[in-house]
């Protein structure tokens, strides 16, 4: 049988965990020194541009350097914001802003440290959820070293 429906958009679902507590993990999404350090696909402190206004209406844009030189801006708007717990953001790439998925980083405590559940929903198409894919895996080896480190 085949999976989804007519209309249904496609998404994508990470869970990683990590041997820090949860404030550790927070802050690489809420911190924009700690955010500069891992974000984006190719080597580490790519972050140009890192302006977070962390809370439920506040605004973000990310800018990033890909190994090939070139730059890449991603904006939108914190939708949900329970420190430690949830963030929920809405997310569009500069370069097709009419193009909004959204974003649910959930972190919770576990017994060697915290799990983070990571939900990207309302892709355009299944194109942009496997580019993400791609993006995202790069993106969160850099996270896991980035925290290892912490």
């Amino acid at each position: 049988m085949a999976r989804g429906t007519v209309g249904e958009k496609p998404e994508l679902h990470i869970v990683r965990r990590y041997p820090v507590a949860r404030d550790k993990v927070w802050a690489a999404w809420t911190d924009p020194q700690a955010l500069s350090q891992w974000f984006g696909p190719g080597e580490m402190n790519s972050v140009t541009v890192a302006e977070l206004d962390v809370r439920k209406g506040g605004r973000y844009r990310v800018r990033f350097r890909t190994p090939d030189g070139e730059e890449h801006e991603v904006r939108g708007e914190y939708v949900a914001v329970d420190p430690l717990r949830e963030l929920v953001f809405s997310w569009a790439w500069q370069s097709t802003p009419d193009r909004v998925s959204q974003i649910a980083v959930r972190l919770r405590p576990v017994e060697d440290g915290t799990e983070l559940d990571f939900r990207q929903t309302r892709f355009f198409d299944q194109a942009a959820r496997d580019n993400h894919e791609r993006g995202w895996s790069m993106t969160f080896a850099k996270l896991d070293t980035a925290l290892a480190a912490a």
